[in-house]
């Protein structure tokens, strides 16, 4: 197996790669002693993501994005809790919580959403890995499985999508033109 990485090439020979999964499985019970850490970061992030999405629009002075925000997050939030009491699916750990979507994926992939767009790319690539990583959380705590993360994460980011607009700090353009000695100012408000 190779990855081509431009002018170099990385190879993996077969039996390194049969000697990784062999120590994953050996020491598949260190990490079951890392599921609880796992589940416990899932948790936070529950609340962080949020907070972080809209204290970005506040620190920012962001009105319209903090009520684009607030919508988002409200529908998501009614879509997740109206599916999981209409679906009742049961958990993988056979607890009495309905599974299906994942909470947790939905409210951190709205957030992560929000924020990229909102506020464009360079700003979200760490809030859809923390995504991510909770989405993972709850598969390794057994709380999900990955049709109920990826119910979540698409309801998530559909939430954001159907309400965010991008982030515009200049409003007003002005332009120039000039050829063949013909000159054009040009105006253009966005809105």
């Amino acid at each position: 197996m190779a990855f081509n990485l431009g002018p170099r090439a990385i190879k993996f020979h077969p039996n390194i790669i049969a000697l990784i999964l062999l120590l994953t499985i050996l020491f598949s019970n260190v990490l079951k002693a890392q599921d609880q850490t796992l589940s416990t970061i899932g948790d936070v992030l529950i609340f962080a993501m949020p907070a972080t999405a809209l204290s970005s629009t506040i620190i920012t002075g962001d009105e319209k994005g903090t009520w684009q925000f607030t919508k988002a997050f409200v529908v998501n939030q009614a879509l997740t809790i109206g599916l999981k009491m209409a679906i009742d699916k049961p958990r993988p750990d056979l607890s009495n919580n309905a599974s299906f979507p994942s909470g947790h994926s939905s409210t951190t992939f709205q957030s992560a959403a929000f924020i990229q767009k909102r506020y464009g790319w360079k700003y979200c690539t760490a809030a859809y890995a923390l995504a991510g990583f909770t989405a993972y959380s709850r598969i390794q705590a057994d709380k999900h499985d990955g049709w109920d993360v990826l119910a979540g994460a698409i309801i998530g980011v559909g939430s954001s999508y159907i309400f965010t607009t991008q982030y515009q700090k200049e409003h007003l353009e002005i332009t120039f033109n000039s050829s063949d000695d013909n000159y054009l100012l040009g105006f253009k408000y966005k809105f």
